[in-house]
């Protein structure tokens, strides 16, 4: 616990000290944090590779390349973001000026998870060094090759009174947590975010929540078959299901589920081939706990392909399910991996009306050709973001905010918006000595008749 207070500390000090504020600094260490990874590129591939079975195209494709796109990102915007905002002001506050600063919190506290272990570590820490803030990483356990590798690569960038990792279980977690930190930023399960906002109350620490929920795929009449199922087989497949923005289920109009099917069985063969769990690239799943979870899922409905298991290397087929109930285990909780239970409906208005009273998903994908409807989904549901015509895409664009709503998260990141994350706007106002507006002032009629004509 003294170990970490004292990290804690010497990481205010530094910050106190004005060690982040200046443009020149926060680019050079942006800058630093691409040339550390191009410098452990080839470590980073092996520690994925021990971890999840990640391939090079996987990893380049899910981790690195979008790490170096949203550094690239940031380093051309940062001198703009920076730049003081200049606002409107009504008539009541003629003769001011006034401006919203982007400022620093200070000391964050990042924690992210094992599904994508370097890319959700370092896509936060993006934002908290372009802000100008220290930051601490406690990276999963469970990615143990990675996480190692994490540590081993930022001790040798940066000071650790700068950005510092530390690794451990959950009992170091909870020690972290019980230190008084600026801002806090989670990326894991809604059970466990809970926990985090609980102990930030107790300092009053802002937080964003990166969570997760079921995603539905929806599935329409008139949509591109052919697409959808390629789309949906890559999104809901990729990593094996572990993505938190992955397609959770499909709804599918009940006019072209055959016919769908029918492409994804092709798509999923194309993909990983006719045996995946000797596909040398296949992803395996990151634990015995995870792993014993999501084989008692094969037992909800019948299996429509897939469903074969390699309990050595810990791999499950993709997996189509038929026949699951709304009601079955699978159904109360985010499933994690590569199974997919298949729903029908038989119109739109039935699909939102069941979807509606869900808790929000993170993401949410229709496949539909007509705008209106288009229209219709993107309205009724609530939902932290998606695609019209694909699955996970959004995500990878660094002008859209990528965030959850409800039990799915709250706050937002990428691009800009991990720099607002990470950024408090202060509000200040410069007033005039020129002249002083005397309708503000207590006394006199005519202040008083002047007050109601402006104001009312």
């Amino acid at each position: 616990m003294e170990e970490m207070e004292t990290l804690v500390n010497n990481q205010r000090s530094f910050f106190m000290n004005g060690n982040t504020i200046e443009y020149s600094i926060r680019k050079e260490k942006l800058q630093l944090l691409k040339q550390m990874l191009k410098k452990y590129e080839t470590d980073i591939y092996d520690a994925l590779k021990i971890d999840l079975n990640k391939s090079e195209h996987e990893t380049l494709t899910t981790e690195l390349g979008i790490l170096y796109t949203e550094i690239d990102f940031a380093i051309k915007h940062l001198q703009e973001w920076m730049a003081p905002e200049k606002v409107n002001a009504p008539m009541t506050h003629k003769g001011t000026k006034n401006f919203i600063f982007k400022e620093p919190y200070g000391v964050c506290l990042i924690i992210s998870p094992w599904n994508y272990p370097l890319q959700l570590a370092l896509a936060p820490l993006i934002g908290a060094i372009a802000a100008g803030n220290c930051a601490i990483i406690k990276p999963s356990e469970y990615a143990k090759a990675t996480s190692i590798i994490l540590e081993e690569m930022i001790k040798d960038t940066f000071d650790p009174s700068f950005v510092k990792v530390v690794q451990g279980d959950k009992e170091i977690s909870e020690k972290l947590l019980q230190q008084r930190f600026d801002y806090i930023f989670f990326t894991g399960s809604t059970a466990v975010g809970r926990i985090i906002m609980k102990e930030a109350s107790k300092h009053l620490t802002p937080v964003t929540l990166e969570l997760g929920g079921k995603s539905p795929a929806i599935v329409d009449k008139d949509a591109s078959i052919q697409l959808a199922a390629k789309r949906i087989v890559w999104g809901k497949f990729t990593n094996a299901g572990q993505t938190c923005v992955a397609p959770d289920f499909l709804y599918v109009h009940d006019k072209v589920k055959f016919k769908l099917l029918k492409e994804m069985k092709k798509q999923i063969k194309s993909f990983y081939g006719k045996a995946p769990l000797k596909n040398k690239d296949y992803i395996r799943i990151i634990n015995q706990k995870h792993f014993d979870r999501l084989k008692n899922y094969l037992h909800n409905g019948s299996i429509l392909h897939g469903g074969n298991v390699d309990s050595e290397y810990l791999m499950i087929e993709p997996t189509i399910l038929d026949k699951v109930s709304w009601e079955d285990e699978m159904m109360q909780e985010e499933i994690f991996g590569p199974i997919l239970p298949v729903f029908t409906f038989h119109d739109i208005e039935e699909a939102v009306e069941r979807l509606k009273p869900q808790e929000k998903p993170l993401a949410l994908y229709y496949f539909g050709e007509n705008g209106k409807t288009q229209q219709q989904v993107i309205q009724y549901l609530s939902f932290g973001g998606g695609s019209i015509n694909d699955t996970l895409y959004h995500l990878a664009n660094p002008h859209l905010p990528f965030g959850g709503v409800g039990n799915s998260g709250m706050g937002a990141y990428h691009g800009k918006y991990s720099f607002d994350t990470f950024s408090h706007s202060k509000s200040i106002l410069k007033q005039t000595t020129k002249f002083d507006l005397p309708f503000r002032y207590p006394g006199g009629k005519l202040s008083q008749s002047l007050v109601k004509k402006i104001m009312k």
